[in-house]
């Protein structure tokens, strides 16, 4: 027990600083980018709203089901398949706050894999969807996606195109949309990746998961595995740390980081209303096949280059100073927990 709870405690030390970095950002892109910017350009159909929506998705502070509606709203007000499908599938594969605590966690190596990963996926699945033709469009307004219970602050991210003429909403808008909405709806599922990462450490034997080796046959595990499952992007990460201390190559890791993310039930039942079922079943092959193919570029560069992931990821950890990660950790908490972050802010606003 005191082995789980150190290991716990470890990580979350260890991601602590990373997550307040990414949340920070999180916040500027939130309350500086105009929304109007956004919706011009991602409307229209081609390639080029493809490769836009899927390298605009990298850095824009949504989980799936804050990504959901406001694809609606995209497809809704004129978009294409493309467009709206890459931008449904980059915008939660990799956020500024999941890249962070991976590269903390595994190194910038695995840091860059990700967001590649994430646009390639994007990209490739966007441009499969765009093949598709037909389906019906549901009649009810975008903002019906969030009762799928995804996530636990209402789906805040569906307004970001709510009105096409408004600007950016401002910086503080942005961090308390960080600090609030979006760490409540990531909060909860971080705390279970962390302690099912803990777990594995402890439990697992050393290099136990080395059995399953790489190449296809574990990515695709992985990927049929994480592709029902709502699987937070940033609650992944510590899991698939975990994954690779205990022996599962790289690659095989970052397909479950990438495919797990992106999709849900309630993703792709809202797909399938949408935009018919011969475009879901391109929406899956896009997503198993690219994450696949991703992971396994992945471990062959790591092969050929002979890089150290586990290194790389030692490097990190010991120019954090340990008083940083605690102040960090204790904001966090402050501020993941409703009755203290309301008790901060009124003291904040007396003084």
């Amino acid at each position: 027990m005191k082995e789980l709870v150190f290991a716990i405690v470890e990580m979350t030390l260890l991601a602590a600083p990373w997550l307040l970095l990414g949340l920070l950002v999180a916040g500027l892109v939130r309350g500086l980018v105009p929304r109007a910017r956004i919706r011009q350009w991602l409307s229209g159909d081609g390639i080029r709203p493809i490769l836009r929506g899927a390298v605009l998705g990298v850095p824009l502070p949504m989980c799936s089901c804050g990504a959901i509606p406001t694809a609606l709203a995209l497809y809704r007000g004129g978009a294409g398949r493309g467009p709206t499908t890459s931008f449904l599938v980059g915008t939660p594969g990799a956020g500024v706050d999941s890249l962070s605590l991976t590269f903390v966690l595994m190194g910038p190596f695995m840091m860059v894999a990700r967001a590649l990963g994430a646009v390639i996926a994007a990209i490739s699945t966007g441009l499969l969807t765009a093949l598709s033709h037909g389906g019906a469009t549901a009649a009810e307004p975008a903002e019906a996606a969030c009762n799928s219970g995804c996530c636990s602050s209402g789906c805040d991210g569906g307004d970001v195109m709510a009105d096409a003429d408004e600007t950016a909403p401002g910086l503080r808008h942005g961090l308390r949309y960080a600090f609030t909405e979006m760490l409540d709806d990531i909060s909860v599922w971080i705390a279970i990746g962390l302690a099912v990462a803990g777990l594995l450490i402890t439990l697992t034997p050393p290099q136990g998961l080395a059995v399953l080796g790489s190449g296809i046959g574990p990515m695709l595990l992985m990927a049929l595995i994480g592709v029902p499952l709502y699987l937070c992007a940033a609650a992944t990460t510590p899991i698939a740390a975990a994954l690779m201390l205990e022996g599962l190559s790289p690659g095989t890791a970052l397909v479950l980081m990438l495919a797990g993310p992106v999709t849900s039930l309630a993703t792709l039942s809202i797909f399938q209303r949408e935009m018919g079922t011969g475009a879901l079943l391109l929406y899956l092959t896009g997503i198993v096949v690219s994450t696949v193919a991703a992971g396994l570029a992945t471990d062959a560069v790591i092969a050929g280059f002979n890089l150290d992931i586990q290194g790389s990821v030692q490097g990190v950890q010991e120019w954090i100073p340990a008083w940083l990660e605690w102040s960090a950790l204790a904001l966090l908490v402050i501020m993941a927990v409703p009755w203290l972050r309301r008790t901060l802010i009124r003291e904040t606003h007396d003084d």
